[in-house]
């Protein structure tokens, strides 16, 4: 209990510090923030509206700083960001909700895809190991794995969804359809899913796979390995049992980073796909001088990181004991 309070203090602290940057970054601004944020939008927006984003940035310019940032905090935790321009005249939180369905759909199909088959080719690979299986299948991931996540994506895009014409090339739907819980969209929606999954599949499974490996080559060497063995335990029992479950410590910490990057949008693989999802918001944002949806997803990217990682800290202490101190 003592370990988990002690983290849950650390993130408490970084969830502050990321609120904090996130006030301050349109204050480095030069001149009027709010002026600068609206751009050419503030042409086509009336006083009245403005005004709200003042007020939902915590512009206020009468009031003093620390004021400001007290009333920045009460609009956050209102889920109020203002409106986004690019996407005028829909609010920042409206279309984070949209682009986060799409992004944890993607991640989550990708990362439960490569975790699964990363830990078992690296299971079998060290249980075998300077086999053919080992000899074969690890480097050849490695190999995959080099390219960026860019340039994978163009290849997948170009092999099988322009040349061979298996699979639809961009967005999460078609564009004639109207977003139901039906057969119909549904299926779209998978086929439309596959290209992205499979390129991210493709950039992350070494990870997993090296990790496995070499976690489980470490753990093979250990005495209650050999032990296990003089009892006469199946080798199954021993390869899954005892070893895995002991090598896949390692991997949990590196799911937590993986679950992040989930929620940071894979903003490669979702802007070659077109895909909208947080990363493909992010770029459009960044290109459209989005600064209020800028700030939206910064901050709910970083606390969806923070509250990912504390909740990895807790299945932690379930797996290693030794810990919970």
């Amino acid at each position: 209990m003592k370990y988990i309070l002690r983290r849950f203090g650390f993130y408490l602290v970084a969830f502050w510090a990321a609120l904090t940057l996130d006030f301050i970054f349109p204050r480095l601004l030069p001149g009027d923030p709010a002026t600068a944020i609206l751009g050419p939008m503030g042409d086509r927006m009336t006083a009245a509206q403005v005004e709200a984003l003042r007020q939902a940035l915590g512009l206020v310019t009468h009031a003093s700083l620390l004021q400001q940032y007290f009333t920045y905090i009460s609009h956050v935790f209102q889920g109020d960001f203002g409106l986004s321009y690019a996407n005028f005249p829909a609010t920042v939180t409206s279309v984070i909700a949209t682009g986060f369905v799409w992004t944890l759909l993607l991640g989550s199909v990708s990362l439960t895809i490569s975790v699964v088959i990363g830990h078992l080719v690296g299971i079998f690979a060290a249980w075998r190991r300077n086999g053919g299986f080992d000899i074969v299948v690890p480097p050849l991931f490695n190999f995959i794995g080099a390219f960026p996540a860019f340039f994978l994506g163009l290849g997948v895009l170009f092999i099988l969804g322009l040349n061979l014409g298996w699979f639809p090339i961009s967005h999460a739907y078609d564009g004639t359809l109207q977003p139901a819980f039906t057969w119909q969209f549904i299926s779209n929606v998978i086929v439309h899913l596959v290209l992205p999954a499979l390129t991210s599949v493709l950039v992350t499974i070494t990870v997993w796979v090296q990790v496995m490996r070499n976690t489980m080559v470490s753990v093979l060497a250990e005495d209650y390995i050999t032990m296990a063995e003089a009892k006469g335990l199946s080798q199954n029992r021993i390869m899954f049992n005892y070893a895995a479950r002991n090598a896949i410590l390692p991997s949990v910490t590196g799911f937590g980073v993986f679950l992040g990057a989930i929620l940071s949008g894979q903003v490669l693989i979702e802007t070659v796909f077109s895909y909208p999802g947080l990363g493909f918001l992010l770029v459009r944002a960044v290109g459209a001088r989005d600064y209020p949806l800028m700030q939206g997803l910064f901050l709910g990217i970083t606390t969806g990181v923070l509250l990912v990682n504390f909740l990895i800290d807790i299945l932690y202490t379930r797996i290693d004991p030794r810990i919970r101190g």
